[in-house]
């Protein structure tokens, strides 16, 4: 049986490593918000040194109504333009700031496969929203090539990375 599970390699350890001395470098603390990472980004984070002080958690919304539930993402919203665009992802890491005590949030959804969402969005989109209190919410796209959900994901949480780290140093 074939899995197709993201590997935790290296290179993820030290991005997360680089982006939790950062936020402690800032006095900032982070929270996630994913939906087709399903906590990937949080997990990785969570093995870095000062994760303790530094995350708060991460909220794990792979389901339209969880998204409403826990994160307030508009139901209407969703209906209007599904869950992978980049109103769905400001919506959710606004939210997770929202509902947390944390300085930044980063959210992710995306289309990890294997088929196209029902919106037709394509195997490999991806976007990712920074929230920062006191601060503009910062929304980029990704579009992967289509591959394994594990590639997409390794992929979608290194785009993760970077944008909080563009967030804590913007702070």
């Amino acid at each position: 049986m074939k899995t197709d599970f993201c590997k935790i390699d290296e290179r993820l350890l030290r991005e997360a490593k680089v982006v939790l001395r950062l936020a402690q470098h800032k006095n900032l603390t982070l929270v996630t918000a994913e939906s087709c990472t399903a906590g990937l980004v949080a997990a990785v984070l969570s093995t870095a040194p000062g994760a303790s002080e530094t995350l708060h958690g991460g909220y794990i919304t792979y389901t339209e109504a969880n998204k409403t539930a826990v994160l307030d993402v508009p139901s209407a919203l969703m209906e209007k333009c599904g869950t992978v665009c980049s109103d769905v992802a400001r919506a959710m890491a606004e939210g997770a700031l929202a509902h947390s005590p944390a300085d930044v949030a980063i959210a992710i959804t995306g289309v990890a496969g294997p088929e196209p969402d029902d919106f037709g969005n394509p195997v490999g989109l991806m976007y990712l929203a920074g929230a920062r209190r006191g601060g503009e919410t910062k929304v980029m796209r990704r579009d992967f090539p289509s591959q394994e959900s594990g590639n997409l994901r390794y992929l979608a949480v290194l785009s993760a990375f970077d944008l909080a780290r563009h967030m804590i140093e913007a702070a």
